[in-house]
């Protein structure tokens, strides 16, 4: 019940959100005597606080039309490549760029938040790699006979799309993509799989949650199993295309997500409404923006969210060398010629200091001038693929690893 809940709830908001939306605009219109109040800054700017925080937002476009490269504007092409019931791999095609550049598949997180989250991310990219993308489904819009989606599967779908874009990849895992993409490699790794990565670089991801637990991490451990199975499971409602599949819906992600920060987004509202009573649209429109990225969210299948809690978060199987896909053993051992970059912020509190790196740890038999780490001082978990630093602190350290691996395995 709780899922027709929040959906009844959803659409009792769109009205609420339609009308102050258009209370604000009358508030402000030169016809309307009251606009020239001294007052009506104040009453306009708070319905218009309001008709934003309260909307809801479907599936975000990357909007990625263009990208510079050398001082000449080239255009972006969005192109879909492979495409499977829970996800499908995008391409991002540049008419025009230079040949032989890295191709960089990034791995987005099936954590609630749909890819588009790391728009930044690939815009950043595109000048200097050929860059492809992760484009996970929204589970309440996947029809039950299409089958269940579980952990092993998110890693059968990394492997497939490494397969599909040839041998000689990189790979970018941000958060949590870093343990199955992790599994992935060790997995190829053994096999001498020839589509297997040049490198991979994880970001704030969870490969041993027992390093500096953060909320998330102590959320999950105080908790038994069976509560998760019980409590934030929900059944798709019948008016949606996934109608009957189990889901861990995205609205409760997100409300997870908001409370840890409840006070920060308090203030990001505040001054949001101070910057619109002062007729600041650049910087309460910045606002907007995020907030409509992030409160777009979708669902994630109950198999995938249950069997991560249990193998990431409360038994931690990937460290200890004890986790299994498809009857076979993840061994990180296996992994002796993909460079590895672990790159963490000291503020991140999702993914704590050390959850990282334990990577290049666990890979025993990988050489350690294959090993990369980094700590971006004073960046929280977002700040590691978004932002300004992301873009002037981050990402060139992250060109300049993958262009050592390319040199190093063309020389191998």
């Amino acid at each position: 019940m709780l899922y027709e809940a929040y959906e009844m709830q959803r659409s009792f908001l769109a009205g609420a959100s339609a009308l102050a939306g258009a209370s604000s605009d009358w508030m402000t219109n030169p016809s309307n005597p009251l606009s020239q109040s001294p007052m009506a800054p104040f009453f306009a700017s708070g319905l218009n606080v309001f008709a934003h925080a309260s909307a809801s937002y479907g599936k975000p476009a990357f909007g990625l039309d263009r990208t510079e490269i050398g001082g000449k504007t080239i255009n972006v092409v969005e192109k879909v490549e492979a495409v499977r019931p829970f996800g499908q791999l995008i391409h991002f095609t540049r008419p025009g760029a230079p040949k032989g550049q890295p191709r960089l598949l990034i791995v987005s997180p099936m954590s609630g938040h749909y890819a588009t989250l790391l728009r930044g991310t690939v815009e950043r990219m595109l000048p200097g790699h050929d860059v492809w993308i992760t484009d996970w489904a929204d589970a309440r819009n996947v029809p039950v006979a299409l089958g269940s989606f579980h952990l092993d599967d998110y890693v059968d779908y990394v492997v497939a799309f490494l397969e599909h874009i040839g041998p000689g990849a990189h790979v970018l895992a941000v958060c949590q993509p870093s343990v199955p993409v992790y599994a992935a490699a060790a997995l190829m790794s053994a096999d001498k799989h020839p589509a297997r990565p040049v490198s991979i670089t994880m970001m704030g991801g969870p490969v041993d949650a027992r390093e500096a637990p953060t909320v998330v991490n102590t959320t999950a451990t105080q908790r038994p199993h069976s509560w998760f199975e019980q409590n934030v499971i929900q059944t798709v409602p019948w008016f949606h295309l996934g109608a009957g599949r189990k889901v861990y819906p995205g609205f409760l992600q997100l409300t997870g997500f908001m409370a840890m920060n409840f006070g920060n987004h308090l203030v990001s509202h505040w001054q949001m409404f101070k910057h619109l009573v002062d007729g600041d649209e650049e910087h309460a429109d910045a606002t907007k923006a995020f907030y409509e990225e992030y409160r777009s969210v979708c669902d994630m299948t109950a198999e995938f969210y249950l069997e991560t809690i249990d193998v990431v978060f409360q038994r931690h199987l990937l460290p200890k060398g004890e986790m299994m896909h498809r009857g076979k053993r993840v061994d990180p051992g296996a992994i002796r010629d993909i460079a590895l970059l672990a790159v963490e912020g000291e503020k991140d509190d999702i993914s704590g200091l050390g959850q990282t790196k334990a990577a290049l740890t666990l890979a025993t038999n990988l050489p350690d001038d294959y090993k990369t780490y980094f700590m971006a001082p004073k960046v929280g978990h977002y700040g590691i693929f978004n932002g300004r630093r992301w873009r002037e602190e981050i990402a060139p350290i992250m060109e300049k690893f993958i262009h050592d691996a390319d040199a190093r395995a063309k020389n191998a």
